[in-house]
């Protein structure tokens, strides 16, 4: 009962701080341009800043080696999500134009707007190497494998038309922070304290710039905008319930194969991440490719409120792991 309380709390501080965000936008004061600012700052200052210096503080070579097995129950349920997401847009016929929407929303999870943040609230600073991990993995599988559902997807392609894919998609700011923090950490090369703290204090901002920011997207979305059709409710089904059943099982079967089991941390990192709402982006990537961008911008917002109700239930079943 006492982690239930504890993580409602978390909780309850994480929706404060959208709802700041959302009161301040639908009010007027936070206009178009401060919205693509504070993603520019989170996306490619903040974010690099932040990961490169916890990895630097919270790894070591050793542990860096023992984190590789978190890839490998990461790994795994990406790719069981990919194959069942294909089979139920095949069972319950999920029309082209949402199918690539359908498929990203059960696998792909809003790792750094969301997933962050609520990483940090309920488990602190100590879990993001193991948040890390499962980022690593998210955005090699959306840049790599989800954007070609979706732009597969395209109803106003002829079918097999080919698209030219962006490969530079594949390393994002925040990735490249995490890789060039890797090659400080394995050449051991020294950084000044004083640049240290300055990056540690541009990190800081992180947190609450990215529930701020999830806060304009509803107010722009609109609460109101919300419905809950056949497709909706199986996306969110999936991203609620079969994503985080499959990791649990990867986890459970994962640890009886090898005789040994992973860090309470790091166990309940994976579980709340991959039940994380949908990609910020994925309205964006859709209406690129041609495709239902009300139904993508539906399940977005539909899947950043209802995270909230979620998350509690899921620690209570993460702590009985």
């Amino acid at each position: 009962m006492e982690a239930f309380i504890t993580s409602l709390e978390s909780v309850a501080e994480i929706v404060l701080v959208i709802a700041l965000g959302y009161w301040l936008r639908g009010s007027g004061r936070l206009g178009d341009e401060f919205k693509g600012n504070i993603s520019f700052i989170i996306m490619k200052v903040a974010l690099p800043a932040s990961i490169f210096v916890s990895v630097l503080k919270y790894l070591n070579r050793d542990k860096l080696a023992s984190l590789s097995g978190g890839l490998v129950f990461t790994f795994a349920s990406f790719t069981i999500g990919y194959i069942v997401a294909w089979i139920l847009t095949k069972v319950f016929r999920i029309r082209k134009g949402r199918r690539g929407t359908f498929i990203n929303m059960f696998v792909n999870a809003n790792t750094i707007f969301i997933g962050l943040p609520l990483n940090m609230a309920l488990f602190g600073t100590k879990s993001l190497p193991y948040f890390l991990i499962y980022y690593v993995m998210n955005t090699i599988s959306t840049w790599a494998i989800g954007i070609f559902f979706i732009s597969s997807d395209d109803p106003t392609v002829e079918k097999g038309a080919k698209k030219d894919f962006n490969w530079k998609k594949l390393l994002p700011a925040p990735l490249v922070g995490f890789l060039v923090s890797l090659v400080f950490l394995l050449l051991a090369i020294p950084v000044p304290e004083w640049i240290n703290k300055t990056l540690d204090m541009v990190g800081g901002v992180v947190t609450p710039m990215s529930l701020i920011y999830i806060g304009i997207i509803l107010a722009d979305a609109g609460l109101r905008s919300i419905k809950f059709d056949r497709d909706t409710i199986l996306a969110l089904l999936g991203r609620f319930v079969i994503a985080p059943a499959i990791m649990i099982s990867i986890i459970l079967i994962g640890g009886s194969m090898m005789g040994t089991s992973l860090p309470n941390i790091e166990s309940n990192s994976f579980i709340i991440q991959s039940a994380a709402p949908g990609l910020a982006v994925l309205p964006i990537l859709v209406d690129q490719s041609h495709g239902d961008v009300d139904y993508a911008t539906n399940l977005v917002t539909t899947s950043t409120v209802l995270f909230v109700i979620v998350v509690p239930i899921l620690m209570q079943i993460a702590n009985l792991i």
